[in-house]
C-alpha cells in the first residue's frame, strides 16, 4: 500500500511539522549529514511560515469582524427605512410612479417553482455515504431522490429544509464502489 505524503496538509499541522524539524533535526544532523546552512534555512523557514500564518489569522478575524459590523450596520439601517418608506406608502400624495421613481417597489418574483431545480454538490463519505449540499434558492426546501445502480426508477430521500444532506443507506453490495444519481 502506497504511503500518503508526510507532509501535513493543514497550515496549523504543517507549522507544527516544520517547528519540530527545526527544533530536533540539530540534535542527528551528524549523522544524517545536514549542513549548518540547511539548518538555517529550516529555522528561516519555520520561522517565515509562522509569521504568515499568523498574519493570514490576524486579517481573517479582522475581516470577520468587519464582515459581522457591516452586517450589524446594515440590519439597523434597514430597520429604520422599512417603517419610513411603510409610512411613505401610507402618505396621501403617494403613487406607485413615485415609488417606482424612489426605487421603494420590489420587482415581480417570476420564479417558476413548479420548474425549479435546486444545484447540488456530492462528496463522497467512508461507509458509501454521500453527502449532498445544495442551494433551495427561493423556496423553503427541496426534495431528494436518487437512483443507484441496477435500480429501476427513482426513490424519495427526504424532504430538507438545510444543506447538506447525507445519504447514508448502505452500499447495495458491501465493499463494491456504486454510482447514485
Amino acid at each position: 500500500m502506497a504511503k500518503s505524503d508526510f507532509l501535513p496538509p493543514r497550515d496549523t499541522d504543517f507549522r507544527d511539522w516544520l517547528a519540530q524539524l527545526s527544533t530536533n533535526l540539530p540534535v542527528s544532523k551528524a549523522a544524517l549529514n545536514v549542513a549548518d546552512a540547511d539548518l538555517a534555512a529550516l529555522a528561516v523557514d519555520a520561522a517565515e511560515f509562522q509569521a504568515r500564518l499568523d498574519a493570514l489569522n490576524a486579517a481573517s478575524a479582522a475581516y470577520d469582524a468587519a464582515a459581522q459590523a457591516q452586517k450589524a450596520c446594515r440590519a439597523g439601517i434597514e430597520g429604520r427605512v422599512r417603517p419610513l418608506v411603510r409610512r411613505l406608502k401610507a402618505a396621501a400624495g403617494y403613487t406607485d410612479a413615485l415609488g417606482a421613481a424612489r426605487r421603494v417597489i420590489g420587482v415581480e418574483d417570476t420564479t417558476d417553482l413548479s420548474a425549479a431545480k435546486p444545484a447540488l454538490a456530492a462528496a463522497p463519505q467512508p461507509r458509501g455515504a454521500v453527502e449532498l449540499t445544495f442551494a433551495k434558492h427561493k423556496t423553503d426546501g427541496i426534495n431528494l431522490y436518487s437512483q443507484r445502480d441496477g435500480e429501476a426508477g427513482y426513490t424519495f430521500l427526504a424532504r430538507d429544509t438545510a444543506s447538506p444532506y447525507v445519504d447514508n443507506r448502505p452500499l447495495l453490495v458491501a465493499g463494491k464502489p456504486e454510482t447514485r444519481k
